[in-house]
């Protein structure tokens, strides 16, 4: 990680020094540097709207545009898409020069715009991802489902959710080996062996 990276992510931990302001979630010579600041900006009727800003600085950063993921309690999904859409293109705009400081500074300031434009109504109103969604690298998710029953259903449920957040990869089943009656079998031994040892 280069010399002026560290500096700047030690600028930003000096500015965003609040509680739960800053968090540093992985750093490494190899995959850059991820982090999450957590600030407020104005939205459209005034109020102050908690926003949730990851970023990740890869290993050619600042040469190349950091990835964003923003989240808020305050916005729809859909207006968050719009708004990381804007701060990605702000982001290339500020490329060769540290920008993360300057990004969250442009969205506190432009959220309430941004918020207003066209394509952010209407993509909220749709529900929908924009088309133009940039790729942000890859991301490993697990989903632990304890107690499965109907392992069919639990699949379709799981490729819909896939589907809509434009995710893809593979789904895998780990744990017992065999079947569920299987499973159920063993249970049943084992509490009859626990009875008996309780008579």
């Amino acid at each position: 990680m280069a010399e002026a990276v560290r500096q700047e992510l030690s600028a930003l931990a000096a500015i965003f020094c609040g509680p739960h302001e800053w968090e540093m979630l992985s750093c490494s010579e190899t995959d850059g540097a991820v982090f999450r600041i957590h600030t407020t900006a104005e939205g459209l009727v005034g109020e102050d709207v908690p926003l949730e800003l990851v970023f990740h600085l890869p290993a050619g950063y600042p040469l190349c545009p950091p990835s964003i993921s923003v989240s808020s309690t305050h916005l729809t999904r859909a207006q968050c898409v719009t708004v990381k859409e804007k701060l990605l293109e702000e982001a290339r705009k500020l490329l060769s020069e540290p920008m993360i400081h300057e990004l969250v500074l442009w969205i506190q300031q432009n959220l309430r715009h941004v918020l207003s434009q066209p394509e952010a109504a209407s993509s909220s109103e749709k529900g929908t991802w924009p088309e133009s969604a940039t790729d942000d690298g890859l991301w490993l998710t697990l989903l632990h489902l304890d107690h499965m029953r109907a392992r069919t259903k639990y699949v379709k449920t799981v490729e819909k959710w896939a589907s809509e957040l434009r995710l893809t990869g593979r789904l895998m089943f780990m744990g017992v080996p065999g079947s569920s009656e299987n499973l159920q079998s063993r249970c049943g031994l084992k509490w009859k062996e626990m009875q008996r040892e309780n008579d």
